[in-house]
């Protein structure tokens, strides 16, 4: 298979020398080619990918010089046939590791202290960005939800216990109703969890964010929630404190980590990949 990629990458851009190639296999959405320890190239798995893709190079584009941390800068694209297989980009790597849960509860209060003021410096960036010059749409949230809640009951129910069951009914039944103001959207990260957050264990600095796949108008206490699910309670607590108004998003927040693991599940059997089904439907049996 990595020769395939590696393929495509020397058809659209023969002048690269690809000494080695490395396929990540931690992509849900995207395979990912490492070149030469120093590129990243991701090709969409989905047709899906393929739009989410072109959305994410035309906001990493538009957000490069407004970020105080490092994010990909799509050097390289392939969009002239939109296929799977034939779409890319590709970017200088990021430096760093993962910041895992396991490594973050190893460090002490004063670092994660200042974790926290570089990951909501960051976000307080992305959520402030303009936006107009996007020409994104703004997300219809109700009916986003209502239809993730119907396809929770239709696919996932069936392998769901009887108090869980009520528990998800509950909680969405609850957003639903809560839902008569108006949001404030603004654009996202999408998915700013622990697999995207990059860190040197060794200045204990974050180095860079990663994956805008999931990027968009939305809203910002989706990001905050991919903190609470990382990292747990304590820290998003000392994270909503830095955040603007912060407790004006928190039962939000709550709301969208709830629905993370089933959300999973659900990628899983709509995509058929039986581990992230597994992972996501785990707690739910």
């Amino acid at each position: 298979m990595t020769t395939n990629f590696t393929s495509r990458i020397l058809e659209v851009y023969p002048t690269i020398t690809i000494e080695k190639a490395v396929i990540d296999v931690t992509g849900q959405n995207n395979d990912v080619v490492i070149i030469n320890d120093t590129l990243v190239f991701r090709f969409p798995k989905y047709e899906q990918g393929i739009r989410d893709l072109l959305t994410e190079v035309k906001i990493l584009t538009s957000i490069n010089d407004v970020t105080t941390l490092s994010i990909p800068n799509p050097t390289y694209t392939s969009f002239e046939e939109l296929k799977v297989g034939r779409v890319f980009t590709g970017y200088q790597k990021i430096n760093g590791v993962t910041l895992s849960k396991n490594a973050f509860q190893e460090v002490n209060r004063e670092i994660q202290q200042n974790l926290a003021i570089q990951l909501v410096t960051f976000l307080k960036e992305v959520h402030s960005a303009p936006i107009q010059m996007l020409q994104l749409k703004q997300t219809d949230l109700f009916n986003t939800f209502q239809y993730l809640y119907s396809r929770i009951q239709t696919k996932l129910f069936p392998f769901m216990r009887k108090d869980a069951q009520m528990e998800v009914t509950e909680t969405f039944e609850a957003f639903f109703h809560n839902q008569k103001q108006p949001i404030n959207q603004t654009l996202i990260h999408g998915d700013f969890g622990s697999s995207n957050i990059l860190w040197s264990p060794e200045t204990s600095q974050i180095t860079g964010i990663i994956d805008f796949g999931g990027s968009g108008i939305g809203d910002p206490a989706y990001d905050l929630a991919g903190l609470l699910s990382s990292y747990g309670n304590a820290f998003y607590e000392t994270c909503i404190s830095l955040y603007p108004e912060g407790e004006k998003v928190s039962k939000r927040v709550k709301f969208y980590r709830s629905t993370f693991a089933l959300q999973e599940a659900l990628h899983g059997i709509e995509h058929n990949d039986p581990i992230a089904f597994e992972n996501g439907i785990e707690t739910y049996r």
